[in-house]
């Protein structure tokens, strides 16, 4: 059997006890598949309860976590993605049982016809089967994909990176106990931290035990999925995020908008990073919106025409249109059109999240239609980009790719189809 993710597990490389996890999360798949909502529930019930009840518990793990990034110098953005507390415990024993609330995809019709014949054809939506993780310093995926993989019949085995290390295996410890509490195999969730990178790797290179891998962290970490898995990968991205001040804008919205995208948590995929001005409207709005960023402590990287007006500020560089910054940064730039603001996305965006701040209707239908992100958004901050304020409980990631999933991830992107035909004798003429 695979170690218990009960004991501290030395690194190991040992591949036949790497690969006996895989084989445990496959042959759990097979009962998840066909386990009833009212059983995946069950088990989602109980890992919500076992986290507010363990919350002493996660937060010592969790303290262990951060002082040791600390020491290793980790960003204060990747600190903050790491740290657990009560609020964000409640939060996610929240969003658990927001999982328990949503319909369950499972068999689920997508379409279906009937032919002249009699033929009955069916499209379902089926579980993927094993769903794999890799990210870091955010023990928050931990819980969130393991509910969704649950909740849409899925097995998920977790690569949750040394950062988060003694924070995930409590985790994971509880919700495996959460699992078999409610008569489901505890195999269903594993961890291969343990492994170490040699654990990420092979997962990458796990086609056969594992359906699908999801990525989630730096451009860097899911760049390096991308390229080196040969298994089906859904790409998520880093968010270099933009905000557009229409000509027409509403100072009090620009204000208001562009603050709490930057400055609410800006450690997140959804802050954002660059704001881009109409030239016609950027002596009225730049002073009033960037005074409320360094009000706030936020560095402006501005372009000479927004450094003119808003001195306050230091030059911005190629890099930094091109950058995710996680921190109290944002680059800003004027522009002439909203051609030009459309020209700078394409050029500079990760196809995450856009939004324009704008009071003409013409200008939001073309930026809506012609902006290709993964959403987009008029008169509203891009900190909505999230899987939890669109109604799914809690997310799998974000994706930036242009299959099946784009955008933020729920119960439904975790699942594939299968045709089902039903006849009574028909053969085909």
């Amino acid at each position: 059997m695979a170690p218990s993710t009960l004991e501290s597990v030395p690194v190991s490389t040992d591949a036949p006890s790497f690969t006996r996890k895989l084989e445990d999360a496959k042959a759990a798949s097979v009962p998840l598949a066909t386990a009833t909502t009212a059983q995946k529930n069950d088990a989602l019930e109980r890992i919500a309860r076992s986290l507010t009840d363990n919350e002493a518990r996660i937060i010592e793990a969790n303290a262990e976590d951060l002082a040791r990034g600390r020491e290793n110098g980790l960003s204060d953005g990747l600190l903050d993605r790491l740290k657990l507390d009560e609020r964000r415990i409640a939060a996610l024993a929240a969003a658990v049982r927001d999982v328990v609330a949503l319909p369950d995809p499972v068999g689920t019709s997508v379409r279906g016809s009937r032919l002249p014949n009699g033929v009955s054809i069916q499209q379902v939506r089926v579980p993927f089967g094993v769903v794999g993780a890799i990210y870091e310093a955010r023990p928050n995926v931990t819980v969130d994909i393991a509910a969704l993989a649950l909740k849409s019949g899925n097995a998920v085995v977790l690569r949750g990176g040394r950062a988060a290390e003694s924070s995930n295996r409590v985790l994971v410890e509880l919700i495996q106990e959460a699992i078999a509490g409610a008569g489901m195999p505890s195999h269903a969730v594993q961890t291969v931290d343990e492994f170490g990178r040699d654990g990420g790797t092979r997962l990458m290179q796990a086609r056969g035990l594992v359906d699908v891998l999801i990525p989630r962290g730096s451009a860097e970490l899911i760049r390096t999925v991308v390229e080196s898995s040969t298994v089906p990968v859904i790409e998520t991205g880093a968010g270099v995020v933009h905000i557009v001040l229409d000509e027409s804008a509403n100072e009090s919205w620009a204000v208001d908008i562009v603050r709490n995208a930057k400055v609410q948590r800006p450690s997140v995929c959804n802050a954002v990073e660059t704001v881009l001005v109409h030239s016609g409207a950027a002596s009225r709005l730049l002073p009033p919106v960037l005074q409320a960023l360094r009000e706030e402590g936020v560095t402006v990287h501005a372009d000479a025409r927004a450094r003119a007006i808003f001195p306050d500020s230091v030059p911005v560089t190629d890099e930094d249109w091109a950058t995710e910054h996680m921190s109290l940064d944002v680059s800003v730039g004027v522009v002439d059109s909203l051609d030009e603001a459309i020209e700078h996305i394409r050029r500079y965006s990760t196809q995450h999240t856009e939004s324009i701040i704008t009071d003409d209707l013409a200008n939001a239908e073309r930026f809506l239609a012609e902006v290709d992100s993964a959403v987009v958004m008029v008169n509203a901050s891009t900190r909505f980009t999230d899987g939890g304020e669109f109604g799914f409980g809690a997310e799998v990631g974000i994706s930036t790719q242009k299959l099946h999933a784009r955008g933020p991830m729920g119960l439904p992107e975790l699942t594939s189809t299968k045709w089902v035909v039903r006849g009574t004798g028909q053969v085909r003429e």
